[in-house]
C-alpha cells in the first residue's frame, strides 16, 4: 500500500501535471492501478525534448520516482528546452553536464545533463541509481537533418543506444522501451503500415538508425534476457512540441505573416497523434514488459516480435489526415490564412503514413483517439502563452 506521505506528494504532482497541459485520460487508463502497487524509478532519456517531457511527468504524476537526462543539443532552440525542464522544476541555472539536480517542484524527479555517447558517465549513473526501468526517447531527430550531418545520428542513435543496452545488460535492467520512427517504413507503399511489414528499405539515415536499434534491441532480448519493446511513433503534435515540425512551423509563420512550403504540392498525408495518445502508449508499453511470442517460429517469422522478449508497436492517430486540412485546422485555431509556397517533394520525405494499431489495442488494450482540431487548438492554444503573441 502507499504511505500517506508518499500519495499527498503523488496528488501534488497531478496536480502540476494538470497546470501543465495534461487531460483527464491520462490518470484514468489501465496506469492507474500503480497507486495500488509498488512505484518504480525510471530512467528517462531525452526529458529536455518534446516526448520525454510529457513521458517524465505523466509518471511523476502517478507517484514514481524518474532520472531525466539529456545532452541538450542545438539541434533546434534550446530555450525551448530549458523552458521545459524550468516547467518541470529544473532550473537552468543548477544544471552542469553530469551532476544530478533535484526538482524544485516534484520531490521525486532529478535531471541530469549528459550525451548518450559517455559511456563512463551512463555507467556511474546506471550504477548508482539501480533502474526498474529504462525508457530511451534521447536520439538524434530529424529526417532532413540527417542529410546534412550523418555523423550526429551515428554518434547519438548507434553508439548511444549500444551504451544504453550495455549498461542494461550489466546493472540488471530488464525493462526496455524505446523510440523508434514511422519512418522506417521508408519506400514500402502497402497501407496501414503494419508492424509485420519487411521495413528493409529506409530513405534516411534517421531511419536506418532507428531500424538498426530495433536490430540491436532484439539481439540483446535474445542474449540477455532483456525486455525490450520499440514503439514507431507516427508525427507526433502538441504543447511544447519541436520547432523544426510542421505543427509548429506552420503556427509560427501564420502569427508571423510568413509563407510556409507546402511540399508535394499539398499532396501529402500523414497519421498525426496528440502528444497526450503518445505518451499513454509510451507508459502502457512501461508497465507491461515484452514477453516472449509462444507462437513465434523461425520458419515464418513474425518481424514485430520473437521467441524472445521483443516487441515493437507502432503508435498513431489511425487515421491520416490530408496535409491541406491539417494546415486548414491550424489556420482555424490561428484564426488567419497562411500564404503558402507549393514545392515538390523533399529527398528523404514518404507522400504518406498510415499506422496500423491492431496489436496495440490488442496487447495494451489502448488505441488513440484525439480528434485532429482539439488537438491543434490545444497545441496553439499553447503557443500563444508561452510565446505571447496572437493575443490581438
Amino acid at each position: 500500500m502507499v504511505s500517506c506521505s508518499r500519495l499527498s506528494s503523488t496528488v501534488e504532482n497531478i496536480a502540476h501535471c494538470w497546470k501543465i497541459g495534461y487531460h483527464s485520460q491520462v490518470f484514468f487508463g489501465p496506469c492507474a492501478h500503480q497507486m495500488d502497487l509498488m512505484f518504480m524509478k525510471v530512467l528517462v532519456t531525452g526529458t529536455a525534448g518534446f516526448i520525454g517531457f510529457h513521458v517524465a511527468n505523466y509518471l511523476l504524476a502517478r507517484g514514481d520516482e524518474v532520472v531525466g537526462l539529456d545532452s541538450i543539443n542545438d539541434y533546434y532552440d534550446v530555450n525551448l528546452k530549458y523552458g521545459r525542464l524550468d516547467a518541470a522544476g529544473i532550473a537552468r541555472g543548477e544544471i552542469r553536464e553530469g551532476a544530478l539536480v533535484q526538482s524544485t517542484t516534484q520531490q521525486g524527479y532529478r535531471f541530469v545533463q549528459m550525451k548518450l555517447e559517455d559511456r563512463e558517465g551512463l555507467e556511474a549513473l546506471f550504477a548508482a541509481e539501480q533502474f526498474d526501468a529504462v525508457c530511451n526517447l534521447a536520439a538524434q531527430a530529424g529526417v532532413r537533418y540527417s542529410l546534412e550531418n550523418p555523423r550526429a545520428y551515428i554518434d547519438a542513435n548507434i553508439s548511444g543506444f549500444m551504451n544504453i543496452l550495455e549498461c542494461c545488460r550489466y546493472f540488471d535492467v530488464k525493462n526496455l522501451s524505446f523510440a523508434s520512427s514511422s519512418s522506417v517504413y521508408g519506400l514500402n507503399e502497402s497501407m496501414p503500415f503494419s508492424t509485420s511489414h519487411n521495413v528493409d528499405h529506409p530513405i534516411s539515415l534517421y531511419a536506418a538508425t532507428k531500424k538498426s536499434n530495433e536490430l540491436m534491441a532484439h539481439t540483446y532480448a535474445h542474449l540477455y534476457g532483456l525486455q525490450v519493446t520499440g514503439l514507431r511513433f507516427f508525427t507526433v503534435y502538441g504543447p511544447w512540441g519541436r520547432p523544426d515540425m510542421a505543427p509548429f512551423l506552420f503556427t509560427s509563420a501564420a502569427f508571423e505573416g510568413r509563407e510556409i512550403k507546402v511540399f508535394n504540392h499539398g499532396k501529402m498525408k500523414r497519421d498525426f497523434t496528440y502528444i497526450d495518445d503518445i505518451v499513454e502508449g509510451v507508459v502502457r508499453v512501461i508497465d507491461k514488459p515484452a514477453q516472449p511470442n509462444a507462437s513465434w517460429r523461425g520458419a515464418s517469422p513474425d518481424p514485430s516480435s520473437s521467441s524472445a522478449a521483443y516487441k515493437i508497436y507502432n503508435i498513431g492517430n489511425n487515421q491520416p489526415e490530408a496535409l491541406m486540412d491539417f494546415i486548414q485546422a491550424i489556420e482555424n485555431a490561428a484564426g488567419r490564412e497562411i500564404p503558402k509556397q507549393f514545392l515538390p517533394i523533399q529527398p528523404g520525405d514518404v507522400p504518406a503514413t498510415f499506422a496500423d494499431v491492431d496489436e496495440l489495442v490488442a496487447d495494451m488494450g489502448y488505441k488513440p483517439a484525439t480528434p485532429l482540431q482539439e488537438g491543434i487548438n490545444r497545441f496553439v492554444a499553447w503557443y500563444r502563452d508561452f510565446y505571447r503573441v496572437g493575443r490581438d
